[in-house]
């Protein structure tokens, strides 16, 4: 059902709850000093909500677009703490990371309120990037497969012009900074069932969970793995390109 030619890469580098001015600053350049590897594919960072406008900046004359690593379902009003999309927007964000498997665990997001996130996005013109995946002990007892479609059924039920302008993000949790990696061929597996189920022949699914410079080109040879969702990677510019080149 596959055809890559037609669903352009993508690699999104997710730097979690890392970063200082000064840090960041040094690892941009680094980054902008080989633009070349990313002609062919999409590349960007997401970052704590207070770096984006740093980031921005730096990043705006280049091809790296920039990403925040949440929002929330309020469009404005009495919510203190939260950031909203149309906020995003207006620093020059143009794509968000929703439903991280670290949000669904810490802050008990249910993928109803995903779903939510998800239409906040696109309403202020942002890309969602929508997490998906199973715990260890779902894989073992083979539940992987259901566990995956109910976190996306929310996503589903939006509707196929939605789906088509999302990307999704398949991490399987076991793999999420272990070091532990789904095989190419698992993740594989994974991302045809999920692309099967959502009937989407356009959506870019990406892989996230331990993708390192090493495994990237393995994973990227698979015809539904459409790109990475990249965590401690992507603190260190030389891998990050590196996965990029891949």
């Amino acid at each position: 059902m596959s055809v890559h030619s037609s669903r352009k890469r993508l690699v999104a580098g997710n730097w979690k709850l890392n970063g200082s001015l000064d840090g960041n600053s040094r690892l941009l350049q680094e980054l902008l000093v080989q633009p070349e590897a990313q002609a062919d594919c999409d590349v960007l960072v997401c970052v704590p909500y207070v770096y984006l406008p740093q980031v921005a900046d730096i990043l705006k004359e280049s091809a790296i677009a920039v990403g925040a690593q949440d929002v929330s379902v309020h469009a404005k009003g009495a919510y203190t703490g939260e950031v909203s999309a149309a906020m995003l927007a207006d620093i020059g964000c143009r794509w968000v990371i929703v439903g991280h498997s670290e949000r669904r665990q810490y802050h008990q997001e249910s993928s109803a309120q995903v779903a939510a996130k998800v239409v906040a996005a696109l309403d202020a013109g942002l890309t969602p990037i929508v997490c998906i995946g199973e715990q260890l002990a779902d894989r073992e007892a083979g539940q992987e497969t259901c566990v995956v479609q109910d976190q996306l059924e929310p996503i589903k039920a939006l509707g196929a012009e939605v789906v088509s302008k999302l990307v999704l993000a398949y991490e399987p949790v076991w793999a999420i900074g272990t070091g532990l990696t789904a095989t190419p061929e698992q993740a594989q597996q994974m991302h045809q069932q999920i692309r099967a189920y959502m009937e989407s022949d356009q959506v870019r699914i990406l892989y996230g969970g331990s993708v390192k410079a090493d495994n990237a080109a393995e994973l990227f040879a698979m015809p539904d793995i459409d790109g990475a969702l990249v965590g401690g990677a992507s603190l260190d510019a030389q891998e990050f390109l590196r996965i990029v080149a891949a």
